[in-house]
């Protein structure tokens, strides 16, 4: 599962600079719905990073039972906090 996939399959294009923003919540509400179904646990983090950065990721402890998911979800947001390299 990668970006592109996941942007054609929720928003119907691989650019997120051409969705139009009214059809932001309607794409991040289908994740959440498959974020919630899925099993495997890759296509669970894929799903969960999007919609985090798409500020619409449920809270790490209700979204990941492993400890190990959490803290690589947590390691995820602190990366894209910080300041990028000069």
């Amino acid at each position: 599962m990668d970006m592109p996939d996941l942007l054609q399959r929720y928003f119907g294009t691989t650019d997120l600079a051409d969705v139009d923003p009214a059809a932001l919540p309607e794409g991040a509400e289908r994740m959440r719905v498959d974020f919630g179904l899925e099993t495997d646990r890759g296509k669970r983090f894929a799903l969960w990073t999007l919609l985090y950065m798409l500020d619409a990721a449920p809270d790490l402890d209700t979204a990941f039972k492993d400890p190990a998911d959490r803290d690589a979800a947590r390691n995820l947001m602190e990366l894209m906090e910080s300041p990028p390299p000069e």
